[in-house]
């Protein structure tokens, strides 16, 4: 194994380790600290709690990241394929570190954190980064995939919000609602359009033909698979959004009319 693949994998043993020291630790500690609240909750919503925490970590940490080499990685813009694929593996390694960390989360506490949709989610990824860590390929791809992670911490907070017993008409709750609802959109729906453009217009050239049917058949695959959970996430999103803006409209009117009335 050459030196920087070591360094690959390393990287993705320590995004691993930190990730599960995050969340049996550092997440409860500083949990406790900042939120009253956390220690009301019960074990199984303290375990979430401390999952949810390290998901939106790792997603403003990959998300940031993914930014800079879409704005400044001439080399995997100008190739989407073949390109040097060497800051893309190293985001790509935190990524799987995480994904192993969750998914063995996943299993060791099914009763509290158990959801087949995140375990497919998370395999299907792990299959398509397989070709990027140990080939390097499609890193143009592999990195766009990662925008959507910006989505994260708002469908967390969400959460946050709800088992903390903010009611759902609150402002806060609201505001981040429609905010989690528009930045879904934009960062796995809005995308889909650039991101099969791009994939049509390398499809049947020498780049394409490049690639090993494996290669070939976990971009494809995996992107249709996440996807397609990607829409039915945003068909949920949307229509909790939806209810929330018609009841807060709803209680506004009845306050309004109760003044008059008064």
């Amino acid at each position: 194994m050459d030196p920087f693949n070591q360094l690959i994998l390393a990287i993705s043993v320590a995004s691993f380790i930190t990730f599960q020291l995050l969340f049996h630790y550092v997440s409860s500690w500083v949990s406790i600290r900042i939120s009253p609240g956390f220690q009301k909750l019960n074990e199984k919503q303290k375990i979430e709690w401390n999952s949810r925490t390290v998901s939106t970590l790792h997603a403003l940490v990959v998300g940031i990241f993914c930014v800079y080499i879409l704005f400044f990685d001439d080399a995997v813009n100008e190739d989407p394929v073949w390109g040097d694929p060497t800051l893309v593996k190293l985001n790509v390694g935190i990524t799987t570190g995480y994904l192993i960390s969750d998914l063995l989360l996943i299993f060791y506490y099914w009763k509290a954190i158990g959801d087949k949709f995140f375990v497919v989610h998370h395999m299907a990824a792990l299959y398509a980064y397989y070709y990027v860590l140990g080939q390097g390929l499609l890193p143009y791809f592999a990195n766009f995939r990662l925008l959507a992670e910006f989505s994260t911490p708002c469908v967390n907070q969400r959460w946050f919000f709800e088992i903390l017993g903010y009611p759902k008409s609150s402002s806060p709750n609201i505001a981040n609602g429609i905010m989690m609802a528009v930045i879904f959109f934009l960062v796995r729906i809005a995308v889909m359009p650039v991101y099969y453009g791009r994939m049509y217009s390398i499809y049947g050239t020498e780049a394409f033909y490049r690639l090993s049917f494996g290669g070939r058949s976990a971009w494809i695959c995996s992107s249709i698979c996440l996807d397609v959970m990607n829409v039915m996430w945003m068909h949920k999103i949307a229509r909790g959004c939806y209810k929330v803006l018609r009841s807060s409209r709803k209680l506004k009117v009845e306050i309004q009319e109760n003044g008059k009335i008064d």
